[in-house]
């Protein structure tokens, strides 16, 4: 009893020292069986190599693998991954009719300085045992990520947390762009952009490369890192995606940057507007 205890406390001590909810710590509450759990995973792999597929396409690629598993099961897998077969990109969040779509703005417009747009996206996270899904948020011009949160449901509410710490440690975007996802489009995280005067955009529905720049960031992350790894729980995930992020910020060279790293091209673009 006082071992369970203890146990329950220290996870309890983790979950607070990551910034987690107790959830996030056991893959259990996901409760999909292993064998789709392999399933989810190479259908993700492959998305990565060819996002027009659909989920029949994606059915017959499993066949092709030598993998059982009928269309109705793929299908459901595929939508509860968040994928949709209309779009010729992952759409990780799916529209709400009954919110308000902004137009988007970014076509033709010459990104020449940090704060100028950011955008946001979420993804699918394989595990072990389970998965999770992933928010970020990032400035186009330095590439850089400014904040990102992890859950085990897609809610708007792990996305108001990654934008509320992004606007507290980096200040306000003039644009700020985003899929047509219901968590998106929602009177909550439209309001808070709205409140603070930045402009909203929002990709066209079908067109997958108006947020292209945040489409190459999860390509990088998943192979990167989350494809050569096997984490086992939602600290794990968090430890490894706070340690690549430090590397993609700080270390990594980026090829769209001149090798360049956006920690330091963010830096100084932001030291050379204050002059």
């Amino acid at each position: 009893m006082i071992e369970g205890e203890n146990k329950r406390l220290s996870i309890q001590r983790q979950c607070e020292l990551l910034e987690i909810a107790r959830s996030s710590y056991y893959y259990e509450a996901v409760p999909e069986s292993d064998y789709n759990l392999i399933l989810m995973r190479l259908m993700d792999e492959q998305f990565l190599e060819t996002p027009f597929y659909g989920y029949r396409r994606m059915h017959q690629r499993l066949v092709d693998l030598g993998y059982e598993a009928n269309i109705k099961r793929v299908r459901r897998l595929w939508r509860l991954m968040g994928y949709e077969a209309l779009y010729p990109k992952p759409r990780t969040s799916t529209a709400n009719p009954a919110h308000i779509k902004y137009p988007y703005l970014l076509k033709d417009l010459v990104i020449e300085r940090a704060n100028q747009v950011w955008s946001t996206d979420i993804t699918f996270v394989p595990m072990s045992h389970g998965y999770l899904y992933l928010v970020a948020v990032m400035d186009w011009y330095s590439r850089q990520v400014l904040s990102w949160e992890l859950s085990n449901t897609m809610s708007v509410d792990f996305c108001l947390r990654a934008l509320n710490t992004a606007l507290k440690e980096y200040g306000t975007p003039e644009i700020f762009n985003t899929d047509q996802g219901a968590q998106f489009t929602s009177n909550e995280f439209t309001g808070l952009l709205a409140s603070k005067n930045i402009a909203i955009s929002m990709d066209g529905r079908g067109r997958a490369l108006d947020n292209v720049f945040i489409e190459r960031l999860w390509r990088s992350v998943k192979y990167e890192c989350l494809y050569i790894h096997r984490f086992e729980t939602g600290v794990e995930v968090r430890i490894g995606l706070e340690t690549y992020f430090e590397l993609y910020n700080m270390r990594r060279p980026h090829q769209s940057l001149n090798g360049q790293k956006p920690f330091w091209v963010y830096n100084l673009s932001m030291d050379k507007q204050r002059l």
